[in-house]
């Protein structure tokens, strides 16, 4: 069976993005050889990339352009990998291997049933939130950053739902953020 695994750096308070739509400035406090090293990691492990419609956008806009290094073996895998969006508006994308669909948990439970590599969410709050509820996640690996940002779009939404989750791995790293793997129990 595939894993589903929600990966996200986010700030101590909660935030994967600051006020301004794409303000992710606070990665670079988290960045480093660490950090580089485990997206190197991702893109062995990972049999599909999922996305929020809004996510894939800034995603495709950012490891289609000039400013993504051509050489490097994240941006040779962001673009090389299969990419599944969930969306509602848009039928179709221009990015590499890239395939949408508005039955996104239909789509997610099909993947963790059969055999293969790990299924890698980035970002995309509102698609965790609902991914979360039709548990169709199996792991949250969050990169927590060592910063306060005081206002930014929270990852997890107000549910209403108690959720326990078991630890699986707490490791930091040299600059102070902290990798943290719980398992959903789905």
């Amino acid at each position: 069976m595939a894993k589903v695994i929600v990966w996200n750096l986010v700030t101590l308070d909660g935030y994967f993005e600051g006020a301004e739509k794409w303000d992710l400035s606070f990665h670079n406090d988290a960045w480093g050889e660490e950090l580089d090293a485990l997206s190197k990691e991702f893109g062995q492990r990972a049999q599909v990339l999922v996305f929020g419609r809004v996510t894939h956008d800034g995603m495709k806009a950012y490891w289609t352009s000039t400013n993504a290094n051509e050489d490097s073996e994240v941006t040779r895998y962001m673009n090389a990998l299969p990419k599944l969006v969930a969306s509602r508006s848009v039928q179709s994308s221009d990015w590499n291997n890239t395939r949408v669909t508005a039955d996104i948990v239909g789509e997610i439970a099909k993947l963790r049933a059969a055999p293969g590599k790990d299924v890698l969410v980035f970002g995309s709050a509102e698609l965790i939130d609902s991914l979360l509820a039709a548990k169709q996640i199996d792991e949250l690996m969050l990169a927590v950053v060592p910063v306060r940002l005081g206002a930014g779009t929270p990852l997890f939404k107000a549910s209403g739902e108690l959720q326990k989750l078991e630890l699986l791995e707490s490791r930091p790293l040299k600059n102070g953020t902290v990798i943290l793997r719980y398992a959903t129990g789905n």
